[in-house]
């Protein structure tokens, strides 16, 4: 049996990509904070899907020794793909911002991050079929006002997945390295940037798509042979391309001279 990993499931496009891969019949390993949300996603999808076998694991994956603890309680189960998904954002300027969040919130979207895709890269990267895909953001690419530390994670998570798919490729191994960066998307992601109860986006926010429509894009993504999934920040349009970034390939070693 071979499983999907999702991090992050328990609300937003987490929830709606472990919806849409239990639609496409892939066993699910779901990993958040928040028990209670992971048990009733669990429970859908077995109303929906019975034939599914769904793993969940309540983490904080802000602390370094979980992360650890979570990939190592999985060494049992045979991963066919990794979705990095978890991460907050927070909008407030770099003098006023406050400091606990923000180091929260880099040790989620980038320390987590580096370390699962470190690992699972580690152990499948020879593994015919398999992928990893990132989750970042548009301000991935482009630096958002008042919202310059979280931008520079997601330009983080953008550079560290693009240069993985360049090594990936460079060295003739199965594995897949992706990354998915949506626009504007109706989830709780207001709320914790804002710090607030509530967000509506519905007359708030210009241009949105929902968790549902961001998991098709992911869906789409995940099928395609290209790097990058982009919703393109003035169309709203959702745009598969290859690599962005610059890459420096390194040229090839010289022979050692044995004799020096």
């Amino acid at each position: 049996m071979k499983y999907t990993v999702i991090t992050g499931a328990s609300s937003g496009i987490g929830y709606e990509a472990a919806l849409a891969f239990a639609a496409r019949g892939k066993h699910l390993i779901l990993a958040a904070r928040r028990t209670e949300a992971l048990n009733s996603l669990k429970n859908k999808i077995a109303e929906l899907y019975p034939q599914l076998d769904v793993v969940i694991r309540t983490v904080d994956l802000s602390i370094a020794t979980e992360v650890h603890a979570l990939y190592e309680s999985l060494k049992d189960y045979s991963i066919e793909t990794w979705i990095n998904n978890a991460g907050f954002g927070n909008f407030a300027s770099v003098g006023e911002q406050h400091l606990p969040k923000i180091e929260q919130m880099l040790h989620l979207n980038i320390e987590a991050l580096t370390i699962l895709s470190t690992l699972y890269v580690r152990d499948y990267a020879e593994v015919p079929g398999t992928q990893i895909i990132n989750i970042s953001s548009g301000g991935g690419y482009t630096i958002v006002a008042d919202a310059v530390t979280y931008c520079a994670t997601k330009f983080y998570v953008s550079a560290f997945t693009e240069g993985l798919a360049q090594e990936l490729k460079s060295k003739n191994v199965p594995m897949q390295a992706k990354v998915l960066a949506p626009a504007a998307t109706e989830t709780e992601f207001a709320e914790r940037a804002f710090d607030l109860d509530q967000f509506e986006y519905e007359g708030r926010v210009p241009k949105f798509h929902t968790a549902e429509q961001m998991a098709g894009f992911l869906l789409d993504l995940y099928d395609s042979e290209y790097v990058v999934g982009l919703v393109n920040g003035l169309t709203y349009n959702f745009e598969l391309k290859n690599p962005i970034f610059p890459y420096a390939a390194r040229a090839a070693s010289q022979p050692v001279d044995s004799q020096h």
